[in-house]
């Protein structure tokens, strides 16, 4: 059953699909933690590739303290987990669940982003922070496809599907 939010709440929340009127059942746990398991290794694949390529490009970048191993390794796999405790949360408060979580990756990424800017601004190398900029982008693009396809919402049984968009927003104007 939706939940009812007081209106001025409700039109706040509206542009961004939060309706509480989920479009299918969350994820199963298990779908989660596979879609966990497999962002982690994907997005720590990602990264050491960049390193690779940015090193390589740029010589000068070899040995730079943010490209190494035990630095990245540990803030992604606390981003990745924190964003893969939010997809169920996500896929339950919205009828919308992936058009709400791009958004929201998009949004973290570019949060994400302002450190790499102020260590710019600090005279951090130039070269290395775009490679930072490049990690936190692929990051974002591995979790959110991983979750989204691997932790799917399933279907709602016919019976139990709540009204959805608009539908829902008419029912409260009557």
């Amino acid at each position: 059953m939706p939940v009812k939010l007081p209106s001025a709440i409700d039109r706040g929340l509206r542009p961004f699909h939060v309706d509480f009127a989920p479009a299918g059942r969350q994820p199963s746990a298990v779908s989660v933690v596979v879609a966990t398991v497999v962002s982690i290794g994907g997005s720590l694949a990602a990264d050491a590739a960049l390193v690779t390529i940015g090193q390589a490009v740029f010589p000068s970048t070899r040995g730079y303290a943010h490209f190494q191993f035990p630095d990245y390794s540990k803030l992604t796999v606390i981003g990745v987990v924190i964003a893969c405790l939010a997809w169920p949360v996500v896929t339950r408060i919205s009828s919308a669940p992936r058009w709400l979580f791009l958004r929201m990756a998009v949004a973290v990424t570019l949060v994400l982003w302002l450190p790499d800017v102020y260590i710019l601004a600090l005279g951090q190398p130039p070269k290395a922070v775009v490679f930072l900029f490049l990690m936190h982008l692929a990051i974002a693009v591995v979790t959110y496809n991983c979750l989204v396809h691997i932790a799917k919402t399933r279907p709602l049984p016919a019976a139990a599907a709540a009204p959805r968009g608009r539908e829902r927003y008419a029912s409260h104007r009557r």
